[in-house]
């Protein structure tokens, strides 16, 4: 027997992998305390090493999981008004309160929406990637083909920071990254293995991970030298660094490919089951708009300028890591989703029904009564 269901059930909500709600919490925290901690490392070998070791992975990770989200199909009129209100209306809000507050603190009042403030680049980063998804998703290769375009690019002075287009390529491989793994379907491949196979993968990734924290700690002078932080901000050409080499690009290739196998490990160390912070992960966009606000008068005032105390290091990381968790809370998704998530219903013009198209009536001849029995 088959049991249908009732036509007036409303439709499931789409089903959530909290896997990926703990990826995002962590990867936006992991941002925060690198923003934080970022005024210390110019006097701080230790600082820095944190510096280098969370920027290894934390970037590629969270691009990763927006390409996770995202989806590959052509954009439809539903797709195109979120991609305003979630990403661009956001951006133009956020943009313009920076404008305001330089302007406050004694700078000029000049818009300049192509040059994105602090942090505001990801959300036109996000943009574009979103736009560019279904074109890449026909490619047989996609992943390799953004790999080498990101590779190319740095060697181009004119591919800078107008629009975010320097990251914006630069970073694009992490997001096919992230929506190759969807189309694979790793998640459910991870899930599905017995616990005594997952400690063993496990026990990897955590040594690899403490392989690259001893490196970081054994040749951070020669790092600093280097210049490696500058290869993993992804913002500026191979000769602005001071590489001006043809091979200048195997450096940014080999630490993509380094980036991606960290990713994975990242994701291999996270519960697969629900946390105390799992929830939390729907809260990223208001962490990441909202989070530079708290951290900027630490950045322009100077006070964590020069040589510091040991302490300060791991205060400033309980510091962002509190900071992840207030902006997480629900009174703050309250109070500034007219920022976050605007609901600017007014920006659209409003769809008109279908018009009704008249039956078209077939003028058929009268039925030919048929020929009654035969004359007696």
């Amino acid at each position: 027997m088959t049991v249908t269901a009732p036509p007036n059930r409303k439709p499931r909500a789409p089903h959530r992998v909290p896997l990926w709600d703990n990826a995002r919490w962590l990867a936006i925290a992991l941002v925060v305390v690198g923003h934080g901690i970022l005024p210390l490392i110019a006097d701080s070998d230790a600082a820095y090493a944190v510096y280098l070791f969370i920027y290894s992975f934390h970037v590629p990770v969270f691009v990763a999981v927006s390409g996770y989200m995202a989806k590959a199909t052509s954009p439809g009129t539903r797709q195109i008004k979120r991609l305003l209100t979630d990403i661009v209306v956001p951006y133009v809000i956020f943009e313009t309160i920076w404008t305001t507050i330089r302007w406050l603190l004694g700078g000029q009042f000049v818009l300049d929406y192509a040059t994105a403030s602090w942090t505001l680049w990801f959300l036109i980063a996000l943009a574009l990637w979103r736009v560019l998804l279904p074109y890449l998703a026909v490619l047989r290769y996609p992943l390799i083909i953004t790999m080498a375009i990101s590779v190319f690019a740095g060697y181009f002075a004119a591919i800078d920071a107008t629009l975010a287009l320097s990251r914006t390529i630069g970073l694009l491989p992490f997001f096919v990254f992230g929506w190759a793994l969807r189309q694979r379907q790793i998640t459910g491949r991870w899930l599905a293995l017995p616990p005594r196979v997952i400690w063993r993968w496990r026990a990897g990734a955590l040594a690899l991970f403490l392989a690259l924290a001893v490196t970081i700690a054994v040749f951070i002078e020669p790092l600093r030298d280097l210049k490696v932080r500058r290869f993993l901000l992804y913002d500026e050409p191979y000769p602005v660094i001071g590489y001006p080499e043809w091979w200048a690009g195997g450096i940014r290739l080999g630490l993509m490919i380094f980036a991606m196998v960290l990713a994975i490990a990242f994701l291999m160390l996270l519960p697969r089951k629900p946390t105390w912070f799992t929830a939390l992960g729907g809260a990223t966009m208001y962490i990441y708009l909202l989070h530079s606000f708290l951290l900027f008068p630490l950045r322009e005032t100077g006070v964590l300028d020069g040589p510091q105390p040991w302490w300060v290091l791991p205060g400033m990381i309980l510091l962002c890591l509190a900071i992840a968790l207030l902006l997480s809370q629900r009174f703050i998704r309250r109070v500034f989703r007219p920022l976050v998530e605007p609901r600017v219903t007014w920006l659209f013009r409003r769809e008109a029904p279908p018009a009704s198209t008249p039956k078209e009536t077939l003028h058929l001849p009268p039925p030919v009564a048929p020929p009654g029995p035969p004359a007696s």
